[in-house]
């Protein structure tokens, strides 16, 4: 399954607005139903305020009626194993489990599967403030 999530991410770092770093990213994340939503970088002249593909991705997920993620792909072009930043990295655990399965990948496919866990093992969640 993770192959098709991979394809996803690669389309949508293909559409990457990325001017001033020239470092495409693409995410897809996949809910327990099985839909897909992907996202990708965007720059914008004032650097700070230009979000990542995972914070897009999360976007449309939102918009799409959400669920839970059990699956996230990450995908740069000129860097494999491009893992999520750490702000994507607590934005994602706000969605997701630590036992979400986050897939790192290079050009040609999957290279490495880690967890949300492994990424972010002391992640601020949101179910404490209740």
């Amino acid at each position: 399954m993770s192959h098709d999530l991979f394809e996803a991410a690669k389309t949508a770092m293909a559409k990457a607005y990325a001017p001033y770093s020239k470092f495409p990213v693409g995410a897809a994340l996949r809910t327990e139903d099985g839909r897909i939503f992907t996202g990708a970088n965007i720059e914008v002249a004032s650097y700070p305020e230009g979000w990542c593909a995972e914070t897009t991705a999360l976007g449309h997920y939102i918009m799409g009626g959400g669920g839970r993620i059990v699956e996230i792909a990450v995908i740069a072009e000129r860097m494999a194993k491009c893992s999520p930043c750490g702000g994507c990295r607590q934005r994602l655990a706000e969605f997701c489990r630590p036992e979400t399965k986050l897939y790192l990948c290079d050009n040609s496919g999957v290279a490495e599967t880690v967890t949300m866990g492994d990424m972010l093992p002391y992640g601020f969640r949101g179910d404490i403030l209740k």
